[in-house]
């Protein structure tokens, strides 16, 4: 009995440092696959933001330009940087700050891809990565026509600014990127040396990523379902995730600290996917990532002691709180987003091509139509 008890704790043991191992790897692959598609556009994407005058081709730039580089926080700085240099205006910034938050939520919908080959998981998960999409879309219908109605971020951003101006940057270093971002590195620079050209090692470091992304993915599926049962799924429920305030506090000081909520909200894909966690808890979570990922552009215009760069990087910060007060605290607007995710979930789940075809059509097809066209 005591043997058989043994054996049973180093058996747990042993899932749980698998699990760990293939959650670092499951994370080398998001950074590794954001490091390689800056291969193919960093400098693409800053001449594209350069462009823009119409406030809604903006949008798309954004958007566009955050599908490409894979992070929000790169593209919001990028921005900061170009209005304290005054190659952009302020009014100019704000429809691709509101893009670069649709655009970031494209490496959900890709990790959720990773369940293609079991129908319901895929169901599941594709709801719990859409709903960050679905939120972001809704918000940008509300607020951008109501910005340049009224402009009421700009005003409040720029009073905020005056009380900040003074303040000095300063930098956090996410644990994270100290303990992944080497192994990628790593991994992109032997590939640059090995192929000697930006295109060619972009494009295999993204089949790498990818094929790194969906192995460890299946995997922590795997093993999640088998440590859960028990004291890990009591954690979820009754600590993390047991009501809607403590889960989007998570969400802000996570984020904040990782400085990304594409790996943030990625984290949690799985654990719909499994079961563990439904789209009505992950959307007060979603909702805290989006403001913990403004941090790291406020500290990057704080640097520059720039007002109008401080008034931009305060803009991103209002057009995520406004989100979450506008569509989570009264139920019918919150079953909106819910609604939304839960039918592209169904979609997914009846046509699973149709999960690649709007991840096209939303993140690539539209902005560069519509770029294209202007």
């Amino acid at each position: 009995m005591v043997q058989s008890l043994s054996r049973s704790k180093r058996n747990w043991l042993l899932r749980v440092l698998l699990l760990l191992l293939f959650l670092y790897l499951f994370l080398v692959s998001i950074t590794l696959l954001g490091g390689s598609l800056k291969f193919l556009g960093k400098d693409f994407a800053e001449k594209l933001i350069q462009t823009t005058a119409n406030p809604f081709i903006g949008l798309f730039i954004g958007i566009l330009t955050t599908s490409i580089i894979q992070s929000s926080s790169a593209t919001t700085s990028i921005v900061v940087g170009m209005v304290a240099s005054g190659t952009l205006t302020v009014p100019g910034a704000i429809p691709i700050v509101m893009g670069a938050n649709i655009g970031t939520t494209i490496t959900n919908a890709i990790v959720s891809l990773a369940h293609v080959n079991r129908p319901i998981e895929f169901r599941r998960a594709y709801a719990g990565a859409t709903i960050h999409d679905v939120f972001n879309l809704l918000c940008v219908m509300v607020f951008l026509p109501l910005e340049l109605l009224t402009h009421y971020m700009e005003k409040t951003a720029f009073f905020l600014a005056k009380i900040f101006s003074n303040i000095g940057g300063f930098t956090v270093t996410s644990p994270l990127k100290l303990a992944v971002k080497p192994v990628a590195e790593f991994l992109q620079n032997y590939l640059l040396e090995l192929f000697n050209h930006d295109f060619t090692a972009g494009i295999v470091g993204i089949v790498i990523a990818l094929i790194l992304l969906f192995f460890s993915l299946t995997r922590i599926v795997k093993l999640m379902k088998r440590i859960v049962i028990g004291k890990f799924e009591v954690l979820i429920h009754s600590y993390l995730f047991a009501n809607p305030m403590r889960s989007l506090t998570i969400g802000i000081i996570f984020t904040a600290i990782i400085q990304s909520s594409s790996v943030a909200t990625s984290l949690i894909v799985p654990l719909v996917g499994a079961g563990f966690l439904t789209v009505e808890q992950v959307l007060p979570y979603t909702l805290g990532a989006n403001i913990g990922t403004t941090v790291t552009a406020i500290l990057a215009a704080l640097v520059t002691q720039n007002p109008y760069a401080i008034t931009t990087a305060f803009i991103h910060l209002l057009f995520n709180i406004s989100g979450a007060i506008l569509w989570y605290p009264f139920k019918p607007l919150r079953s909106l987003p819910l609604g939304i995710a839960k039918w592209l979930g169904q979609m997914v789940f009846k046509r699973r091509w149709f999960g690649f075809v709007f991840i096209a059509i939303i993140f690539f097809i539209i902005p560069i139509i519509l770029i294209y066209l202007s």
